[in-house]
């Protein structure tokens, strides 16, 4: 009797022991929303998933959200991986949300991917220029857009769409007209002058979401905007007329990032998925479908010609701002931002 009890025990054990090692991890990952989100669930996540025995959960936000969950979940972190902007990466960082990349392939990686202890990595270049409706342009013979300004000229009012200042987007577009107005980063005012002068009268909307953005523009209620490459590649690649460009007096450099979540435990997934984000594999589907330009110089890609990427002499000659002192004023420049321009 006491040998079958043993080796009933055993068997429950073994049992137990194949369940465990069959039981499916989770991780979870913050990121973008919209055309990333769609391109991350169906190109990104399967083979990680597949290969690791893993569910991904994905928490879908722009940048300035997903900083926020991070910091209301401070003591007890749920996000395993955070993909945000470069801004909002240096805060994240600044604030100890992130932890140290191990096993970086930092010899295919470009140097401008990297972060200061490697407590971050781009996963992709995207340039921040000027997006039209090619069709609507050519129905009113008007030339397409070459500079910052086209945004103040008259006849697009009403007609102009731009993120607001707590976007990326819309945050390089204020810092442009500040440095059109002899300021910028350090002296910001000159683009606040601007906004309320000039661009005003023609913004219909100052909009966050990118789902929106889109139906505006499909809907023909904006023909001109500021967006970004990855976005405008996404709209294009709908069938809808866009056109982008990079304005004649620099377009913006915005660098896609991703850092593991510090926290007391932290899955070693969360490591690899890092790693897996940065293979020539998933660089080409993050370039293809999402129009990144890649940061590891093994990916090989074709350009596109409605959205031209930001890779070779483009992908070099990106603006790139000072995010040190930005960070430092953001948030009275967003006060500032609602109480004078958006109000």
């Amino acid at each position: 009797m006491n040998k079958l009890i043993a080796v009933l025990a055993g068997v429950v054990a073994a049992a137990s022991l194949a369940g465990a090692a069959g039981a499916q991890e989770k991780l979870v990952v913050a990121g973008y929303g919209g055309s990333f989100e769609d391109t991350m669930r169906k190109e990104v996540f399967p083979p990680f998933e597949k290969k690791h025995n893993v569910k991904i959960d994905f928490v879908a936000g722009n940048s300035t959200n997903t900083i926020a969950r991070l910091q209301a979940q401070k003591s007890n972190q749920e996000i395993d991986v955070a993909i945000v902007d470069d801004g909002p990466m240096y805060q994240a960082i600044a604030l100890g949300f992130c932890a140290p990349i191990q096993g970086l392939p930092t010899d295919d990686l470009y140097p401008t991917a990297r972060y200061k202890d490697d407590k971050a990595v781009g996963i992709g270049i995207v340039a921040t220029g000027l997006m039209y409706n090619k069709k609507a342009f050519a129905e009113k013979g008007w030339a397409a857009p070459t500079s910052w300004t086209d945004l103040a000229d008259p006849k697009f009012k009403k007609l102009v769409v731009i993120p607001p200042l707590n976007n990326t987007y819309g945050l390089y577009t204020v810092v442009e007209f500040a440095r059109e107005g002899g300021g910028g980063e350090k002296n910001i005012d000159p683009g606040f002058t601007a906004f309320k002068d000039k661009i005003n009268p023609n913004v219909l909307v100052y909009e966050p979401s990118p789902g929106k953005m889109t139906e505006l523009f499909q809907s023909g209620q904006a023909v001109i905007g500021v967006w970004g490459t990855a976005r405008a590649k996404a709209l294009s690649d709908t069938g809808f007329p866009v056109g982008f460009v990079y304005p004649k007096e620099g377009a913006y450099a915005l660098l896609a990032s991703v850092c593991p979540v510090a926290k007391t435990k932290t899955s070693p997934l969360a490591q690899e998925f890092v790693r897996h984000l940065l293979t020539p594999e998933i660089q080409m589907k993050l370039a293809v479908d999402g129009g990144f330009g890649p940061v590891n110089r093994k990916t090989e890609i074709k350009d596109d010609v409605n959205v031209p990427m930001p890779i070779g002499k483009r992908a070099a000659d990106l603006i790139v701002v000072d995010w040190d002192t930005i960070n430092a004023n953001r948030e009275a420049w967003n006060k500032r931002w609602t109480r004078e321009i958006e109000r």
